[in-house]
């Protein structure tokens, strides 16, 4: 009988030996992920103390591009602390491999296009026969059914398709793709949380589950004010990307010496602060400013008094003049500037780095905190099969074997 509301890996894997102190150290994940999506729900299981064992094509994963020197640096930040193997799934040989790995894999990850791992004979079907225990997740597009399911998808035409874009840039541009990778990384991050809830279930019931994920879905709830305006309205709200589509105001950026802010009021507090910061307490009482949404009829009046107060100040002074009096402010700033944020720095998030072919680099670790667990610090990437030798050799596979599998193009 399973029975248990808290799960302690150390005596409930199948890996007993003295752990670490993070809260998923004795999982075994098996990372067949590619890309930004996958790798990065991949990466938070290895800072969460996973043992995550990528597998690579023979020539490595196409993110990794020439290598070496060249290696990406996104490639560098998705995937710190992760052993890396290099397995030819089109050859028999290796389907056999990967079908040994999973025999005592807790999670197999895998964001190939829908039905690719059931022709190889290495998709959920076969491999749940091998390990009943094993949770297998799927990262997609489109979803594992439904009739776009075998479209092509990447984080800019999820973008698209899921209305996101509809709602970036100005009324008089061209709708505009979102700056990073959001629909990717909020895959990755719901491919991780199914993958634990599904790792919770296991508990209680003693079997896996396939897990599977949409970007497309993931990406519907980041469109919550835009779709309540349109049940409210019956009408598309229009784009403004320096504008809230709500009645909230002031909302918006503002213009600086040498650079930008963005000023949001969701309290009349706010805005009475805002006014006391540029000096235009004399609007404290005017009917027209009384509320939020009687300003948004009025918005050019109020985006001209914070300009014109905004202007005379360098981005950092006005900044600082406004937070100083509880407003809501941000400067607008740069990925550089983003790398070397003294507070990331300072909580850990960020870390300096020198690589021997990379040179100086920022590594990220992990957003999540445990406050009960050891934080862990961000290896560097492996090389292309590096953990060959480890990996294999732990299926009784000899040195002999594996130069036999290498000059096959198996490995």
């Amino acid at each position: 009988m399973v029975c248990c509301n808290r799960i302690d890996w150390a005596t409930s894997g199948v890996n007993n030996m003295a752990q670490p102190n993070k809260p998923l150290a004795g999982l075994k994940v098996i990372d067949l992920t590619q890309i930004y999506q996958g790798p990065y729900a991949a990466f938070l299981f290895a800072m969460a103390g996973a043992e995550v064992i990528k597998v690579e094509p023979v020539a490595g994963e196409r993110l990794r591009g020439a290598g070496g020197a060249k290696t990406p640096l996104s490639f560098a930040m998705l995937n710190s602390n992760k052993k890396s193997i290099t397995l030819n799934l089109q050859d028999e040989q290796g389907k056999n491999l990967l079908r040994e790995l999973v025999k005592d894999a807790d999670i197999l990850l895998e964001n190939y296009a829908p039905g690719v791992m059931d022709r190889l004979g290495v998709g959920w079907d076969a491999l749940q026969q091998i390990n009943p225990r094993l949770i297998y997740g799927s990262g997609t597009g489109y979803g594992l059914s439904g009739p776009d399911m075998n479209l092509l998808a990447m984080d800019h035409t999820i973008q698209a398709a899921s209305g996101v874009m509809s709602a970036t840039g100005d009324a008089d541009s061209p709708p505009s793709r979102s700056g990073g990778a959001p629909c990717d990384i909020m895959g990755g991050i719901h491919i991780y949380a199914g993958v634990l809830a599904a790792l919770q279930g296991r508990e209680k019931t003693g079997q896996g589950t396939r897990v599977e994920v949409s970007m497309l879905e993931t990406m519907y709830f980041t469109l919550c004010t835009e779709l309540a305006i349109h049940h409210e309205t019956g009408e598309l709200p229009p784009r403004n990307s320096a504008r809230s589509p709500s009645n909230v105001c002031p909302y918006g950026r503002y213009p600086c010496k040498d650079g930008w802010i963005v000023i949001i009021c969701v309290a009349e507090t706010h805005w009475h602060s805002v006014l006391k910061v540029v000096g235009r307490t004399d609007q404290l009482d005017n009917h027209g400013f009384r509320n939020s949404r009687a300003r948004k009829k009025r918005e050019h009046l109020v985006d001209a008094m914070i300009n014109a107060w905004s202007v005379e100040r360098t981005r950092d002074e006005a900044y600082k003049e406004l937070r100083e009096s509880r407003v809501p402010v941000a400067p607008i700033r740069t990925v550089d500037e983003v790398r070397n944020d003294p507070h990331l720095h300072e909580r850990g998030m960020l870390r300096y780095r020198t690589h021997e072919l990379l040179g100086d680099i920022v590594l990220p670790t992990s957003p999540i905190r445990f406050s009960d667990y050891d934080m862990t610090e961000p290896e560097f990437f492996p090389e292309v099969g590096a953990h060959n030798e480890e990996v294999y050799g732990a299926l009784d596979l000899s040195p002999e074997d594996l130069e036999r599998l290498k000059a096959g193009g198996v490995i």
